[in-house]
This record gives C-alpha cells, sequence and structure tokens, in this order.
C-alpha cells in the first residue's frame, strides 16, 4: 500500500519498472512478507518447513539486497565513505539473509554459524554508527532523537552533531563488543546488551516520532526502516544461544 521508494528502485535496478504499476510491486512484496510470517508460525511446530522457510526468505532478501549494485542508493556527495541514502534500510536485509541461511543450515559448523548472525549486527552498526559522523546524518536523526523521552535529554547537554557523534561512538564500542565476544565469551552480556539496546531503542520510536505510522499505510517508509531492527534481535538471540553453546576452545 502506498509509495516505497526502495520498491520503486529495485524494479529500476532490474529494469522491470514499466511492465506494471508500483502498487503491484508493493502488492507482490507485501503478499511475500505475508507468507515468509505465515511459514514463520507454521515452523515453530512443523520442523521440516525451517528449511523451507530459510530458502523463501534467502530469496526475498537477496532480490532487495542486489541493488545495492547499482547507484541509486548511494550518497555521492560523501566521496569514499561507504554512506548510503535509501540503501541504509537495504543493509539490514543481510540480517534476513542470515536467518535465512541459519534456517536452511542448521547444522552449520557452529564458529561459522557464529559468524554469520554476528555479521550484519557488526554490518549495520559500523555503517550507521559511522555515518552518524557526518552532518548529513546528524540532521537526519533529528527528529527521531528529539521525540524519544529516552534521548531528546542530549540536545539540552550537547549540540546537533556532538550528539549524533556520541551516538556514533556508542555504536561503534557495541559493535566492538560483538567481535570481542566470539573471543572471549566474559564480553557476551555486555555485548548483546549494548547492540541489543540499539534495536530496542529504535522500536521505542514507534511510540514517540508520529512519522513513523500512517493512517492510510500502517507503516510510513520511516516506520519500514525502524520495524527491521526486530530482524537483528534475532541474530542477536541466535549469536548468544550458539557462543553459549560453544566450548571456548571452539571459539579461538
Amino acid at each position: 500500500m502506498g509509495h516505497h521508494s526502495h520498491i520503486s528502485m529495485t524494479t529500476d535496478f532490474f529494469g522491470i519498472s514499466e511492465l506494471l504499476p508500483n502498487m503491484v510491486f508493493n502488492s507482490i512484496a507485501g503478499i511475500a512478507f505475508i507468507i515468509a510470517a505465515a511459514l514463520s508460525v507454521l515452523a515453530i511446530k512443523r520442523i521440516e518447513l525451517r528449511a523451507k522457510l530459510g530458502a523463501f526468505i534467502i530469496v526475498l532478501s537477496t532480490v532487495a539486497l542486489l541493488p545495492l549494485l547499482g547507484s541509486s542508493m548511494w550518497i555521492e556527495s560523501l566521496g569514499g565513505f561507504p554512506a548510503i541514502g535509501s540503501g541504509q534500510g537495504v543493509i539490514k536485509y543481510f540480517a534476513l539473509l542470515s536467518i535465512g541461511i541459519f534456517l536452511t543450515r542448521p547444522y552449520l559448523e557452529s564458529r561459522k554459524a557464529i559468524w554469520l548472525n554476528a555479521f550484519p549486527v557488526v554490518l549495520v552498526l559500523m555503517w550507521i554508527g559511522g555515518m552518524k559522523f557526518t552532518l548529513l546524518e546528524a540532521k537526519g536523526i533529528e527528529a527521531l532523537v528529539s521525540s524519544s523521552p529516552l534521548m531528546s535529554w542530549m540536545y539540552n547537554v550537547w549540540d546537533l552533531q556532538t550528539t549524533s557523534n556520541l551516538i556514533g561512538v556508542y555504536d561503534l564500542i557495541a559493535l566492538t563488543l560483538v567481535i570481542l565476544a566470539i573471543f572471549n565469551q566474559k564480553l557476551l552480556i555486555p555485548a548483546v546488551l549494548m547492540s541489543g539496546a540499539v534495536f530496542a531503542v529504535t522500536q521505542t520510536f514507534f511510540l514517540s516520532w508520529p512519522a513513523a505510522l500512517s493512517s492510510e499505510t500502517l507503516l510510513s517508509t520511516g516506520g519500514h526502516f525502524l520495524i527491521k531492527d526486530l530482524w537483528f534481535v534475532a541474530n542477536l538471540l541466535i549469536f548468544i544461544t550458539l557462543l553459549r553453546s560453544n566450548k571456548p576452545s571452539q571459539a579461538h
């Protein structure tokens, strides 16, 4: 329902935008996610469906990620820094891709599975955390931060860019802990708490940021961006389960 820039950019990348109206492509995407949700519920009890669910969301996430190979999602003005505009939400599909691979290969060697689910968490914290040091991103998060009772006080203490920089530093510390926890399980709890807090706080914006919701389409484009962070919560749950079940000698 409604306009979604990522879907338009995706159909442009594949050269199929002229074949069907935007609403049809939106509906196809919506149906695909509904199927994934239904398979997820059914797979809780029916183990044989988990591999099918994994394969389905691998296809779904791959279709979403491939447009990153084009130029429409990248911000040329930021030079060599790997920053993307509309693509910020697209890189979150790496989390869904990791979950899909894990479901299709449940007996994947433990160390590989741990890195598989750590990778999207590290990637998004590095990418979006790194962008916090740019003025573009500092302005981009202003409406979100100022609406939040958890974070708005920061603007009373620091200016716009310093506040964004501090959030970026937090993100980078969190991703560093996630990596270090793989080699030292004593850091697992702080790593999961710090990184998990990023994704949990993101969900609170649904309550504080009016632009996250739409009376016509339920979620706005911004709401779509926010809710995808739940995929990273799934990555962290898999990550902590695998790391705790892995012998320390195997993690090195």
